[in-house]
């Protein structure tokens, strides 16, 4: 009888930091181009390959039950869809650490969402509130991500998961 072989895995490369003018970029896209997310009042505070984050400040044109002062439901899912669209876009940055900044960000012309759901756990309410998004998997067509939205105090209000086109 012969001894099987040992199954090893192949250690995931070492992952690189984006240079800052991918970093400044990526952010004027996100933040300036995308005229909805300065709307929502998305602004990002991390941009790293495996994970990306952001902050949403409560303000009146964002309140979807007035008595309450709660957050609409539509901004929560729009901001986490802008979410998993940035982690994608961090993941594809990441991907092709081999090309100049510049022409990296040229990638995401055809980005666009393919499905979407989102788990509404608490509601929205507060001053400040947090995102979080990370890609579970990036093929060569459809990227998948998860998402959180969260309170200022760290609770967990809302999840969501998406699908994303890449060509």
């Amino acid at each position: 009888m012969t001894a099987k072989p040992k199954h090893t895995e192949k250690a995931p490369a070492p992952v690189r930091e984006f240079e800052p003018e991918f970093i400044i970029n990526l952010k004027k896209i996100f933040e300036e181009m995308i005229v909805f997310n300065q709307v929502l009042g998305l602004r990002i505070t991390q941009i790293a390959p495996e994970q990306v984050c952001a902050q949403i400040a409560m303000k009146p044109e964002l309140v979807g039950h007035f008595a309450y002062n709660r957050l609409h439901g539509g901004v929560i899912s729009a901001s986490l869809d802008a979410m998993g669209g940035l982690a994608v876009m961090a993941a594809i940055g990441a991907r092709h650490m081999d090309e100049p900044p510049m022409q990296r960000l040229h990638r995401f012309a055809k980005l666009g969402t393919i499905d979407l759901r989102i788990d509404y756990l608490r509601p929205g309410i507060g001053e400040l509130f947090e995102l979080r998004a990370e890609v579970m998997r990036l093929g060569s067509r459809v990227a998948s991500t998860r998402m959180e939205f969260l309170g200022a105090d760290g609770k967990l209000l809302s999840t969501g998961s998406g699908a994303y086109i890449l060509s």
